[in-house]
């Protein structure tokens, strides 16, 4: 009898590919569940109007958890273009459905490990082990923005002084995304970051953010930093600025343990501590609000190899292991991460990625030969 319904969103291109390898190593290390496929992606946005349709925020629901594939993303004119002719003129928009996801279930904190395995030939170091914790349903992707400039929305801006300069540009010149965060968004990142630092023995806590120049949103996520560091004194907290983390992290990584950010900050650094440690191929990333959670890699849909069984299967396996820890399943997660430290360390299973000809399968079958 299987002890979980698990909703399995492949999406778009390599996604149905990672998948299957993840639930291969799910099936192997014991996991007892049902899987329930989900539609999801750019075909239902073209067919549908709707990347994300209602059946699937349903199916969802009825599940326990969620491992996600990969996702198609282009920009408004892109998208609106490969509509169904028949869908044309109908005032659908497009918009992320993975962050869609993230806003409908309050999926609040991204957590994403960058952590190196000794033996991959794409580490930057052996000894990086970041955890970074971004703040997934504010900030810029919120998704408040405007244009042309609604003229209520232009006169409410123009009450700022700093609005002066642009009293010349034409409302349809001109395009706006508000960044807005909030106590409670910045306390529930920030609580998740010290706690798995205290948790996993990490000595620091990293706030990074741009608070010099940016300095009402960002401060605020610093005054709540330092207001929560009081609660944590085993562990020091230190704050640095978007930019020159990005300069950091690749001169001295292995002086970082837990980064905690703002949706967008949060994003970049994220994309970069990845290439630390491999690359795509092995980042990452749980979704995870107070009562429901979505894991995925992080990588793209990479559409040129859908099919071919090329692509790294390792982020998507790392997906799945973080999902077990998520549902209390320590012991099997445990038991794959060992698998995939000892795959890489012996070098002899690599993808195209990693300089070698194994496939996604191959690669999935190497890390069960590990298991032990």
């Amino acid at each position: 009898m299987a002890n979980y319904r698990i909703a399995m969103l492949p999406g778009d291109g390599i996604g149905g590919d990672v998948l299957a390898a993840a639930k291969h190593v799910l099936d192997a290390v014991g996991l007892k569940a049902d899987y329930e496929h989900g539609d999801i992606g750019w075909e239902f946005w073209k067919n549908e109007g709707n990347p994300l349709p209602e059946r699937t925020i349903q199916l969802l629901k009825s599940t326990d958890v969620c491992l996600f594939g990969a996702i198609t993303s282009k920009p408004k004119e892109e998208a609106a273009a490969e509509l169904s002719p028949a869908l044309h003129g109908k005032g659908f928009t497009y918009s992320s459905p993975i962050v869609g996801l993230r806003q409908l279930f309050d999926l609040h904190t991204n957590m994403r490990p960058c952590k190196a395995y000794p033996g991959n030939p794409l580490n930057l170091r052996d000894d990086i082990d970041i955890v970074v914790f971004r703040e997934n349903t504010e900030g810029l992707y919120a998704g408040v923005e405007w244009h042309p400039i609604p003229p209520d929305i232009r006169k409410a801006f123009g009450l700022h002084p700093k609005m002066k300069r642009f009293d010349a540009v034409p409302n349809e010149d001109m395009a706006i995304s508000a960044r807005i965060i909030t106590r409670g968004g910045c306390r529930r990142i920030l609580r998740s970051a010290f706690e798995h630092a205290r948790k996993y023995g990490y000595k620091t806590v990293t706030v990074v953010e741009k608070a010099n120049v940016i300095r009402e949103t960002s401060g605020l996520m610093i005054r709540e930093a330092r207001a929560m560091a009081s609660e944590y004194p085993e562990i020091g907290l230190l704050e640095t600025n978007i930019d020159a983390m990005c300069m950091w992290l690749v001169k001295n990584p292995q002086d970082y343990g837990i980064l905690v950010s703002t949706n967008l900050f949060g994003d970049i650094i994220s994309d970069l501590a990845a290439q630390l440690v491999g690359g795509l191929g092995f980042a990452s990333a749980g979704n995870i609000g107070d009562s429901y959670a979505v894991f995925e890699p992080t990588h793209g849909s990479a559409p040129k190899y859908t099919g071919m069984n090329k692509v790294n299967p390792i982020a998507t396996i790392q997906a799945a292991r973080l999902m077990l820890d998520y549902l209390g399943e320590h012991e099997k997660a445990e038991r794959i991460e060992r698998a995939i430290a000892r795959v890489v360390a012996e070098g002899k299973a690599r993808t195209y990625d990693m300089g070698g000809t194994t496939t996604t399968s191959g690669m999935a079958d190497a890390v069960i030969a590990a298991l032990g």
